[in-house]
């Protein structure tokens, strides 16, 4: 008798392959689900391979436009980061692969969701907290923190043996010593090699972008345009290239981003369950936007409102998302809030990029957002603007303040 219906987030490698035909072995009947959200994958073949090894039903959904609208874009609307650097790629992508498995496993009447996430790693934390923030009373199952899987596999080769065994197909390419999670928005690198933070990442390694050295020698400028703080337009100025639909707009970037070596960073960060972990990581559009993003808030928002935001919803946001908690009462909080400091993020940003660096050349603001900066009273010239008895009332009144404390040194 079966033991129910087990949807399996499913990659079509070897791991995902070989938890398929075991979920089946302990009298699962399983059902595989892939999520496209811009990895470069035979998701044909994939199908396939999962029908052929037992899988009763297999699901391909096309999560791209959903990822960028509703997980980058806003992202860049926060500026998030994680740790100064980490530019959150993998994290962004969980929520949105996460509710459709949900949706369809709910659809399909599975009482069971599975995953092939390592029992040290981030993924575990960031799709388990959306399963049951999603559906409370969803089971899952995580082979790789079951003794009875991960004691039977502890290595690559006790998985190609049990493939073997089973007649999984396996391809047979020369390991590389690292691994890799691909999305629209990034790629990343960890494990291997990469676990000694000394190590120097071989050149061959980095997949999407060119080496910064190796671009090309005349720079690429373009214009981004945004609306209440996403990006709406892009203009090439070298060859008249003007791309507006959102998910067109951002695998353009990319391909800018990848051609002229931006977006490689390299790092050790800590991870949610308590370890620390070394990644590089390629994000060629992510960079840029955010870059265009930032210089476009310098010129709309606020002082006061700038500061309160990086502190109390960019980190912060940039946190929840790392740690697994989209599915939260506090990311609805926040993503209110940065609504509100967007409304008036309106204008374009011209951008050189050249081996490897963004230059900011210029921005402008429309509407609301052009009110704050003002040339005649920015003025240095005397006849404009603030004069300096303005500014020495500011002086005097912080002074009063200053006055009062002791400095430490």
């Amino acid at each position: 008798m079966s033991k129910g219906r087990v949807l399996l987030a499913y990659s079509g490698g070897l791991d995902t392959s070989c938890i398929l035909v075991w979920l089946i072995e302990q009298g699962y009947e399983v059902l595989a689900y892939m999520a496209n959200i811009g990895q470069e994958e035979d998701f044909e073949a994939a199908k396939v391979k999962a029908l052929s090894i037992g899988a009763k039903k297999v699901f391909i959904e096309d999560l791209r436009r959903a990822f960028v609208e509703e997980l980058i874009y806003p992202a860049i609307q926060a500026n998030a980061v994680y740790e100064n650097v980490y530019l959150l790629g993998t994290s962004l992508a969980r929520p949105v692969i996460a509710r459709s498995q949900i949706e369809i496993a709910i659809r399909e009447g599975c009482d069971v969701v599975s995953h092939g996430c390592t029992g040290k790693g981030n993924d575990q934390v960031r799709f388990e907290l959306a399963y049951y923030a999603l559906k409370p009373n969803i089971k899952v199952i995580a082979p790789w923190r079951m003794p009875e899987f991960y004691e039977r596999f502890p290595g690559r080769q006790s998985l190609i043996a049990y493939a073997n065994e089973k007649g999984i197909p396996v391809v047979h390419t020369a390991a590389k010593p690292w691994s890799t999670d691909e999305n629209l928005y990034h790629i990343s690198y960890e494990a291997g090699m990469l676990e000694d933070p000394a190590a120097t990442p071989s050149q061959d390694m980095w997949k999407l972008t060119v080496a910064p050295e190796n671009a090309p020698d005349t720079p690429e400028r373009i214009i981004i345009a945004f609306e209440k703080g996403k990006p709406v337009r892009i203009e090439n100025k070298n060859d008249g290239t003007v791309v507006t639909d959102p998910l067109d707009l951002f695998i353009y970037l990319n391909t800018l981003g990848r051609r002229n070596g931006i977006g490689r960073v390299d790092i050790v960060e800590s991870r949610f369950i308590g370890l620390k972990s070394r990644g590089c990581y390629e994000t060629p559009g992510g960079t840029i936007l955010r870059a265009a993003h930032i210089d476009l808030e310098g010129l709309t928002l606020d002082g006061q409102v700038r500061h309160l935001k990086d502190v109390n919803i960019s980190i912060p946001y940039g946190r929840l998302l790392y740690n697994g908690l989209y599915f939260s009462p506090e990311r609805e909080f926040l993503l209110h809030s940065l609504e509100f400091t967007q409304r008036n993020v309106n204008g374009e940003v011209q951008l050189k990029l050249y081996k490897g660096s963004i230059t900011i050349e210029g921005r402008k603001a429309f509407g609301d957002g052009a009110k704050l900066y003002n040339m005649e009273e920015s003025s240095m010239d005397v006849q404009g603007g603030l004069t300096p008895t303005d500014a020495g009332g500011f002086i005097r009144t912080h002074a009063i303040r200053l006055r009062k404390w002791t400095p430490s040194n």
